[in-house]
């Protein structure tokens, strides 16, 4: 039987006109009845603003009676399920688009690389054709140049896997970067400055020693362009007069680096005057560092006398700046090391035929005959002072094969210098006159400024060649003694001035000569024991290189010598 209330309201809804709109929809014959469909069902369409959804729900509570608030408690909580699960959902999805992003990420393989620099190259070729294209027009190859720079970018994570450097070099993609750095847009040579530096990082380096040769070789190999020219010109300024900077060069392995460039060289001559240049300047550089004796230890280990020796055998540019460099790394007792090492690789047989015969045509240009003579008669007397046992005997051997012919070379120059010195002193001593005749004052400048002349004139090489010619007559080998001063007779020449020219360059060694040496008016005593009375090696080879055998030596060997009047003996 029905309620009292509900035939009411059964009246009172027949009673009002129907309803149209939103209320037409959610009110049926039942009236309120039907609002649990609309909670339980909610319009997934246009949503209505939050607030005004709660102040509907709180009305609803204030007019629905106990059985109904029971029913609008489920369906808010219905709602906040819904809620909750819509935020799950959310969350849910935020989780996978991440670990897809991650799992795009993480795989950094062959291909993945593969596809990477083709990208790059795609890009780089594109940029490229658009400039050309358009030169005027920045707006067409703005955004190419931007999407360039973004790949360039992309291209860092490589750095973290240097196993894979095998595949830029493979693709040429290191080339290309390379000719990026010359790039009209700065932004785009700075990119590529940033990842060249992450490359050869040394912590990343030293993960794996295959890639990082791999690339180190390849950009060691890279073509000349005007970059290694300027680099080239500045390193050399910096290591010129500074023992810091040839320190720290030694200590970033630099040695090893100059000589990777400077191997290229090695069988083939630079295409160009610029790139012969930049040639120099590493040669030069090398030398600087060779003044210190520790970076003379590192080019010892990175093999640099061999490469040396190499280059001398071939007939290219280069051969002249290996013989100066072999110079500074022989020099003093700091090249006693690379000496004995220079004897090991065979260099004897590299280095005689340069002294037996001058290059008649040298193409490097600025070079002469006489710095060719002067940097071989250097390394022949560094060998003669630093070398000691079997190396010693087998270099003074080469002086007695094919009857002694290495020393009628050595007379050779002897008298080719001597005779220049002689025009040059002439020359001098006729400034002096005239200086002295217009009252003018010949002081301590001057004089250096005339010795410097007369150094320049040939008497650094003379001094180099009476030092070989006083230690291979010292030498206890007859045979070379005797060609030495028959050589001599026949010239007509004395062995006092060989004495006189060694005593000049123990006084530029501040060696005190009074104690050494006494004048006297016999003959030089025959007995030798100079090598075993003084510790000093340098002092020890310039005293015996002055104590050189007179004329009754070699009137016991046979060879009829006139007496020179008056001779030096060496004071016991």
């Amino acid at each position: 039987m029905p309620l009292l209330g509900d035939a009411w309201n059964s009246s009172v809804e027949s009673s009002r006109p129907p309803c149209s709109g939103y209320l037409a929809g959610i009110r049926g014959p039942e009236g309120r009845k039907d609002l649990s469909r609309v909670t339980q069902q909610p319009n997934r369409g246009t949503k209505r603003p939050r607030d005004d959804e709660e102040e509907e729900l709180k009305m609803r509570r204030r007019q629905a009676g106990p059985r109904d608030r029971g029913r609008y408690r489920e369906e808010e909580m219905t709602v906040v399920e819904e809620a909750d699960d819509d935020k799950k959902r959310l969350l849910q999805i935020i989780d996978r688009e991440g670990e897809e992003e991650e799992e795009e990420e993480e795989p950094l393989d062959e291909s993945s690389v593969k596809k990477m620099i083709l990208t790059f190259e795609k890009r780089s070729y594109k940029n490229q054709e658009l400039r050309i294209k358009f030169p005027d027009n920045p707006e067409k190859f703005m955004e190419s140049e931007l999407d360039l720079n973004d790949i360039i970018q992309e291209m860092h994570v490589v750095a973290t896997m240097p196993d894979l450097y095998h595949l830029l070099v493979e693709l040429n993609a290191v080339q290309s970067l390379l000719g990026l750095l010359g790039h009209d847009n700065t932004d785009v040579s700075i990119a590529v400055v940033d990842l060249l530096q992450e490359l050869t990082d040394i912590d990343t380096l030293h993960e794996s020693e295959e890639g990082a040769e791999v690339l180190i070789d390849a950009l060691a190999k890279m073509p000349f362009d005007a970059n290694k020219l300027y680099c080239s010109e500045v390193l050399a300024i910096l290591l010129q007069d500074n023992d810091e900077n040839r320190e720290l060069l030694g200590e970033l392995d630099g040695i090893d680096v100059l000589l990777q460039q400077l191997s290229v060289f090695k069988r083939h001559n630079p295409s160009t005057a610029e790139e012969q240049e930049m040639m120099e300047n590493l040669f030069d550089s090398l030398c600087s560092c060779l003044m210190l004796s520790s970076n003379r230890e590192r080019f010892l280990k990175g093999e640099g006398l061999q490469l040396m020796n190499l280059m001398l055998r071939e007939k290219k540019i280069s051969r002249s700046s290996a013989l100066k460099v072999l110079d500074h790394a022989m020099i003093g007792p700091e090249g006693t090391d690379n000496c004995h090492k220079f004897v090991d690789i065979l260099g004897l047989r590299t280095i005689f035929p340069l002294f037996m015969k001058s290059p008649r045509k040298i193409k490097k240009v600025g070079t002469t005959e006489k710095e060719h003579e002067e940097h071989v008669c250097s390394i022949l007397a560094s060998l003669l002072r630093n070398l000691r046992g079997q190396q010693r005997t087998r270099l003074l051997n080469k002086f007695t094969e094919n009857d002694s012919e290495k020393v009628d070379r050595l007379m050779e120059l002897h008298f080719k210098y001597l005779d220049a010195m002689q025009v040059a002193d002439k020359k001098i001593e006729g400034e002096k006159h005239d200086m002295v005749r217009r009252g003018e004052i010949i002081d301590n400048d001057t004089e250096d400024e005339f010795y410097l002349r007369r150094l320049d004139a040939g008497l650094f090489v003379l001094q180099h060649i009476c030092y070989i010619m006083a230690e291979i007559c010292n030498a206890n080998v007859p045979q070379i003694r005797q060609r030495v001063h028959q050589i001599l007779n026949m010239r007509g020449s004395s062995i006092k001035i060989v004495r006189h020219i060694i005593k000049v360059v123990l006084r530029l060694h501040h060696c005190y000569l009074e104690g050494l040496f006494t004048q006297t008016t016999g003959p030089l005593s025959s007995e030798w024991g100079l090598h075993s009375c003084i510790s000093n090696k340098s002092l020890c080879a310039m005293a015996t290189a002055a104590a050189l055998p007179g004329p009754h030596s070699d009137k016991q060997a046979g060879t009829k010598v006139p007496r020179a009047g008056t001779h030096f003996s060496h004071a016991e």
